[in-house]
């Protein structure tokens, strides 16, 4: 896993990470804010789910949430919204395919392949994050 971008915000951090998924099989990113309380403790995670069209810049840039997170210890974990690549399946409408927001597992050709997101979100995920940053359940 590497860390792309690392910003100081309310006594926190707000970083992107990208790692690669075995879900997908593909690259991905996500934001996290860490609040300053995450340096001593275990803190509670939420997720955010932007929609179509977005990614894991969409919650840093006009959420606004950090400095809420900050005060109440609240860790905020917002993925990009589909995986992303020259070998992923795209369309030329801007509501499917990379960027649309679709949190569920494709079952059809040629969205199968890459997109699980449901899974990559449930599983995959959450599983990154609570071993990596000791956040609670």
């Amino acid at each position: 896993m590497e860390r792309i971008e690392h910003h100081v915000c309310f006594g926190g951090s707000q970083e992107v990470w990208r790692h690669h998924s075995a879900v997908t099989g593909t690259p991905m990113t996500f934001s996290v804010f860490l609040p300053p309380q995450a340096k001593t403790e275990k803190c509670p995670v939420l997720y955010w789910l932007s929609g179509l069209t977005c990614n894991e810049q969409n919650f840093i840039t006009k959420a606004g949430a950090q400095r809420y997170a900050a005060e109440h210890g609240l860790v905020i974990v917002a993925p990009d919204t589909s995986p992303r690549g020259s070998q992923v399946a795209d369309d030329k409408e801007y509501d499917l395919g990379q960027g649309a927001g679709f949190y569920v597992n494709a079952t059809q050709e040629p969205w199968k392949a890459h997109y699980q997101m449901y899974d990559y979100i449930l599983n995959e995920l959450h599983t990154l994050v609570s071993g990596h940053f000791g956040t609670s359940e």
